[in-house]
Formats: C-alpha cells, structure tokens, sequence
C-alpha cells in the first residue's frame, strides 16, 4: 500500500500537538510537515517536534501532498480549504467548521467542485464511551429518550493559545468553541436535527473583564423528535484543568437514565518535579479514530462519515445560539 503524503496547515489550534503525533505513529502514512503564517508558531513548533516547516502554505501545497489538517485560526479555515481543494488535496479541518454560515457552504461548495473530501474534526464520535452509547440507543434499552443533560466545560484555551479569545478570529468564545461537539454527537445518537435554541450567554468567568468573546454559555435545544437538551458549555474551569473539554450526557429515557463521561478514564499523577497532581487519560484517543477514518475515505473513494454538512448543522446552532442571546428569545433553526 503506497504511503498517504500529508501536512498541517498551521499550528494555531492546540490539537495540532496531538495530531503530528497520530501521524507519526501511522504506518501508512507519510508526515511532510507544517507551513503557519505566523512566523513565531512555525518557529517554535518545528523545533518542538523537529518537524520540516515551509513558509508558506504554496511551499507546503507543491510537495505532491494528498491529504491535509488545517489547525488555523477558525476565521482562515475557508480560504485555507479553498487553496487546498485547489491544488486537489483532500481536507480534514479542525472545528468549527468556520464563523459563518457563508463560509461554511463556501468550503463545501469548492470541495464538491474538486471532487476532494472535506471532514470536520469532531472527534468525540470515535470516543469507545460514545460507541457504546450509539449502540444502546440503537438498541433501545431505555426505551424512548425523553430529554438529556449535556455539559461540555473546560479552561478557557486563551491561557495558551491568545487567539481563542479574540472575536474577529475566533468567531465567538465557549459558546463556538464547545457547543459543536455535543451537537454533533447528539445528531448522530438521535438521527434528528436541532429545530430551535435559547441560549443565556455571558462573560462570568473572566474576572479581569480582558476578553471580548463569552466565557460561559447555557443552551437549551429542542430536536425535530422532539427530545429537548440543556448544554452548559461554558469555559468555567480553572487553568491547567487537564482536559479541554469535560464532556457528559445523561440521557433521560422511558426506563431509566443513562449516564456517560467521556474522560473518566484517567488517572491522578502526583509528580514531585511537577510541583502539582497531574492528569493522566489511559482510555481510548478519539482523534486517533477520526483520522483513521479521514485516511479510509481516501483511499475508499467515499465520504467521511464527518462531513462538512455535519460540520455547518453544528454550526447553525453556534449561530443561533449567538443570536438567541442576543435577541432574548427563542430562535427557529
């Protein structure tokens, strides 16, 4: 089987760390290297993981490439998709898929025009927890789901990378950041979409009042089988909290309540050098499964089974969500 050639474009977000470490251990594939704009990240980063870097994302494009993770600030994800569908490489980008509607059907237009894959990067689906909740409510062992408690918190990414909390980059804050991965999985679980948002969002966990985007974030979501959901995705955890995200859903059914955390599987390090408890996860790595599969669309010659549809559907609930709150009322989907 002939090596899958593949680069990042930037290394703006945080999970491009643990991507260029999926990569290397993937036999099959052929890690090239990474080009950023910013001349300080490609810098830092190449050194980090003795990486090759380019300067430019052209630079990058002509090493005959098939395949790509753009990690840009999320206002660059369409014009970096657009390069790259192109040039006839196929797309795997990080969340949100972009910070407007316009920009999303943009990049799933110019891959559909290339004939090239566009995935999304919302891992928590190949989580082995959301598997197995996948396949209980396939089953129906609660019987009918009634409604579901979901929270997606974490610390505010701005303590390490500046540009999560600047609304022209960004998008927005918690709210953009967070809310997509539980509505992704809830699509998925319930083969329903979301029809309407309320949402209370505010800036309560920025005690120096530095940042323009929302730091905390209510949702209430009712979907199309009528099942309602509450989300509090908010950036209400301390620095250093050991993951990005805290992801639960109790689901509320017929017969019973089913309950999942999505990062229990962890253990609580204590390192002298460290000074402080360290966390420690030893369950399975989501993104290792989301980029297998990106990998088996290609060489399949099908679509992911992430799709930037999947990733505008998340989106339209961010958006609507923002202008819920703004508007102080519920907003049809």
């Amino acid at each position: 089987m002939n090596k899958l050639r593949v680069g990042i474009m930037s290394f703006a977000h945080l999970h491009a760390e643990g991507y260029i470490q999926n990569l290397r251990a993937m036999p099959d594939i052929e890690y090239v290297g990474f080009a950023d704009h910013d001349a300080d990240r490609l810098e830092k980063y190449g050194q980090q993981f003795q990486s090759p870097t380019f300067e430019s994302y052209e630079a990058l494009l002509s090493e005959n490439l098939d395949a790509l993770i753009i990690c840009s600030e999320n206002n660059k994800h369409r014009e970096l998709t657009e390069l790259a569908a192109s040039a006839g490489v196929h797309i795997l980008c990080e969340k949100p898929i972009a910070t407007t509607e316009s920009d999303a059907l943009a990049m799933i237009e110019a891959c559909q025009q290339a004939n090239v894959n566009l995935m999304i990067a919302l891992p928590m689906r190949f989580s082995a927890i959301a598997q197995q909740l996948k396949q209980s409510l396939a089953r129906g062992d609660a019987g009918t789901v009634y409604c579901l408690n979901t929270t997606n918190q974490g610390e505010n990414p701005d303590y390490h990378r500046a540009w999560f909390s600047d609304q022209t980059l960004a998008g927005g804050g918690a709210v953009i950041d967070h809310t997509v991965h539980v509505v992704d999985l809830l699509r998925w679980y319930m083969n329903a979409e979301p029809v309407e948002v309320y949402a209370e969002i505010d800036n309560l966990f920025d005690k120096a009042q530095r940042l323009d985007v929302d730091t905390a974030g209510l949702l209430m979501i009712t979907f199309d089988n009528g099942v309602f959901v509450t989300l509090d995705t908010s950036w209400s955890r301390p620095a250093f909290y050991p993951t990005w995200g805290n992801v639960k859903i109790d689901v509320i059914a017929e017969q019973g309540i089913i309950r999942t955390d999505y990062f229990k599987q962890s253990l609580t390090v204590y390192d002298g050098q460290a000074q402080r408890p360290l966390w420690h996860y030893w369950g399975s790595d989501p993104n290792a499964g989301m980029i297998a599969e990106f990998f088996a669309s290609i060489r399949e010659g099908r679509s992911p089974l992430i799709t930037g549809e999947d990733g505008l559907a998340a989106l339209k609930v961010v958006l609507g969500a923002y202008e819920s709150a703004r508007l102080h009322e519920v907003v049809h989907l």
